[in-house]
């Protein structure tokens, strides 16, 4: 299996499309890789399965996975009725130095302008090795789901600019949501508190809700 990567747009989409209906076993075999016995000690290891068969480059940099295409990779864990099992990350929260950021300019706008997502069965029940890829969609968010995007992602940097960072929760955003990034619960990075000064806080991520990512595969699977 070729695993450089794709020059265009078509051929990293036929390559999605190749794998489809692929166990998550197969593909492994197929890449010389061996199976986890679980996701505990492993979390990403769907994603960095799909992004070397697909020939992602990018790894952990704040850059979309295929930056020459303008393309970002997301693996998508569904249930038996396609319904997304978690929400997807998207980016880490720029707590300090963000005078100035607005939306034309963020990482959330930029990795999500387009989107390959391949779904993949999740449920805990399936063993991990005979979970199958489902078919790739390849997406853009239309005027009407940029624009919610846009506004959730501007009320939330609000809370984090104007120092109102310890009232930030999960209820907070129609279709994004910030939530703790870190390790565990002892991660710490510098925010900005009420009076402007820096403090500690926890490190905070951008994450879609699965309501808005069922959307996206819905909208695909039904057009």
């Amino acid at each position: 299996m070729k695993t450089d990567s794709p020059s265009s747009e078509n051929e990293l989409l036929n390559r999605a499309k190749s794998i489809a209906g692929l166990t998550l076993g197969e593909l492994a075999t197929e890449l010389n890789l061996s199976v986890p016995p679980n996701l505990k000690r492993n979390k990403g290891w769907v994603g960095q399965l799909l992004e070397i068969a697909l020939g992602a480059k990018a790894g952990s940099k704040p850059e979309q996975d295929f930056s020459h295409l303008g393309i970002e990779l997301k693996t998508i864990p569904i249930d038996a009725q396609g319904y997304p099992l978690e929400t997807t990350f998207v980016s880490l929260a720029p707590l300090v130095q963000n005078s100035g950021v607005n939306w034309a300019h963020s990482h959330v706008k930029h990795k999500l302008s387009k989107v390959l997502w391949i779904p993949v069965q999740g449920e805990r029940r399936i063993p991990l090795a005979e979970r199958y890829i489902g078919a790739p969609v390849l997406w853009q968010p239309d005027a009407e789901q940029e624009n919610r995007l846009r506004r959730d992602w501007e009320e939330l940097m609000d809370y984090i600019v104007l120092g109102k960072v310890h009232q930030i929760n999960a209820t907070l955003g129609e279709v994004l949501q910030l939530r703790p990034k870190g390790a565990n619960n002892k991660a710490r990075t510098q925010g900005i508190g009420r009076k402007g000064e820096v403090i500690e806080t926890l490190p905070l991520g951008f994450y879609l809700r699965k309501e808005f990512t069922a959307e996206i595969l819905q909208n695909y699977f039904v057009a």
